[in-house]
């Protein structure tokens, strides 16, 4: 009697080793299938399990969707803000405040039009953030003034007409302010001219704008 497992006698190919199975076509196809079929339905349920997971374990902050709490106190006054995560100060002030004298150049920190005054200390506003500010000083171009008399920079400014379109002459203004009350900036004007080149003023008044700074500097109290 024929052995089925092993290869009939008299074909041309070589005699399989006796005890080796025989895989027929169908049963191969068979297996594959099934096998093909049992990955992915797993494949299926982990990727059901892990949006599951996902959906329950990690829900959306609640600060992220309704922004964090922050108080301002620009130009003396107090201000209760609720800001998103990634809110700039130059935008709080502009959209919240209505403080429209900063103003928005490159908003790359490279131009200078949005320089302002924290806690004695000039920065570009369109780089930092606001939730970063909470509780800090801030003073902008419309807090300069008092009891309608301008600042000494200011006043200097008008005199020695240092502007022309006057979009950043308001940064300009608050790094010159800046520049004055930093004891470590020396009173030349090469000095000066160091010191504010962060504030760029494309319609090219920079000498009137050294002028007003060193006219200034006397006015302030400053030697």
């Amino acid at each position: 009697m024929e052995d089925p497992t092993t290869a009939p006698s008299g074909g041309s190919g070589a005699m399989p080793e006796r005890g080796a199975a025989v895989l027929s076509r169908r049963r191969f196809l068979q297996a594959v299938g099934t096998s093909g079929a049992g990955a992915a339905t797993v494949t299926i349920t982990s990727e059901a399990t892990a949006q599951a997971t996902a959906t329950v374990t990690a829900p959306p902050p609640a600060a992220a969707a309704t922004g964090y709490p922050v108080t301002l106190k620009v130009n003396g006054t107090s201000h209760r803000l609720t800001v998103q995560a990634n809110a700039v100060l130059l935008d709080t002030l502009r959209d919240q405040l209505h403080l429209t004298g900063t103003k928005k150049g490159c908003d790359h920190g490279q131009c200078g039009a949005c320089t302002l005054i924290v806690n004695g200390v000039t920065v570009n506003s369109c780089l930092s953030v606001t939730v970063m500010h909470d509780g800090d000083e801030i003073t902008t171009v419309e807090g300069l003034s008092h009891d309608g008399q301008l600042h000494p920079v200011q006043q200097a400014f008008w005199d020695h007409d240092a502007y022309q379109c006057g979009y950043c002459t308001a940064g300009q203004v608050m790094s010159a302010i800046g520049i004055l009350q930093d004891k470590r900036v020396p009173a030349d004007e090469a000095a000066v001219r160091e010191a504010m080149s962060g504030n760029i003023c494309r319609c090219g008044a920079y000498k009137n704008i050294v002028a007003a700074i060193q006219d200034a500097r006397g006015k302030i109290g400053r030697s």
